[in-house]
């Protein structure tokens, strides 16, 4: 069958099947963005969160239709991207790594539309189609400084890291954090779990607790997660015993106030709003974008909420490490 054709035959069986009752009614708006979300969904209160509100500050500042869709299976990632595509969108964003190859792909059957793939996994350069940006993070930097921060407070001078997905990607989280750790307290072990080998690591809070409470057994009093919703376990087995954890990619502070010793943020909602800015202005460009410290893409919070557990004085020192990162003084690894 001609390409074409199929992806004609493909848009119409996703219309006739419903998506969301916006088809056949003339009176509903088309959404100009849509996003389809990572496994954990949209109160994983972390990554997916981040990037929902991305979308909708681009919903209000813009004055924007949006559209979401929520993967019941890693399956479905497909299916929702194209679903998008049917409803109209003209920029679609897959939130995950595992939406590179579906998204090399599907940039191509649509070139009329932008898309964007948070967290993409490295491709050469050239099979990136024009109408594809991948948004990715240097996870590590922002690691290395709740690292320095756990470094510093330790008092029983071991720590913990809980990954979700045993993946390149979560390994620049740990490395980070190592090497944070290491900088400053170079005699404080670091004690690092992985929840599994498959996505549904990122779902699993009862295994995200009983490996934290297993750390904080072993002595640790701050563990550091890099799990999606498996570390809403950690932050419950940190209320529990009584210790620290440190949330990730969005600030944690709120799901156990006075145990969130800070939060690794990835500024993925302003990456989403970014997208969907330039798209809407005509300033769209494919490729890859690389967000750090130096682009404010990472960081970590330092607020009212959590003065009283970082005293000042290690905050400055913190921040200092954060400028010979920029300066290239330091170079934060990205494999343990």
């Amino acid at each position: 069958m001609h390409k074409s054709l199929a992806a004609t035959l493909v848009l119409s069986s996703l219309v006739l099947a419903g998506c969301g009752g916006c088809e056949g009614d003339e009176d509903t708006p088309k959404p100009y963005a849509g996003i389809v979300f990572d496994v954990g969904g949209i109160d994983d209160k972390s990554f997916n969160e981040s990037a929902y509100r991305g979308l909708k500050r681009a919903q209000k500042d813009l004055g924007i239709e949006v559209e979401r869709y929520e993967p019941s299976q890693s399956a479905d990632r497909q299916t929702g991207l194209r679903r998008l595509c049917a409803q109209g969108c003209a920029v679609v964003v897959g939130v995950g790594y595992l939406f590179t190859d579906d998204l090399l792909a599907i940039a191509r059957d649509f070139p009329e539309i932008q898309f964007a793939c948070i967290d993409m996994n490295p491709v050469p350069p050239e099979t990136i189609p024009a109408n594809l940006v991948g948004i990715s993070f240097r996870e590590e930097q922002g690691s290395f400084l709740v690292g320095a921060i756990a470094g510093l407070l330790t008092k029983t001078k071991t720590v913990g890291f809980v990954g979700g997905m045993n993946i390149p990607l979560i390994h620049k989280f740990e490395a980070g954090y190592r090497a944070g750790v290491e900088h400053v307290a170079p005699g404080v072990e670091v004690i690092a779990n992985y929840a599994g080998e498959q996505d549904t690591a990122f779902l699993d809070p009862e295994k995200g607790k009983a490996l934290a409470l297993g750390q904080y057994g072993s002595g640790a009093d701050i563990i550091y997660h890099a799990s999606g919703k498996t570390g809403l376990g950690v932050i419950q087995a940190a209320k529990e015993t009584g210790k620290l954890a440190i949330g990730v990619d969005s600030d944690q502070y709120h799901e156990a106030p006075g145990h969130i010793l800070t939060s690794m943020v990835k500024r993925v909602d302003v990456a989403v709003f970014e997208t969907i800015k330039a798209a809407k202005e005509g300033r769209f460009q494919g490729g890859t974008r690389v967000l750090g410290l130096e682009d404010e893409g990472v960081g970590f919070v330092y607020d009212e909420h959590n003065k009283d557990l970082i005293p000042e004085e290690v905050y400055r020192r913190v921040m200092a490490l954060r400028e010979e990162i920029v300066a290239g003084k330091i170079v934060v690894p990205t494999t343990p």
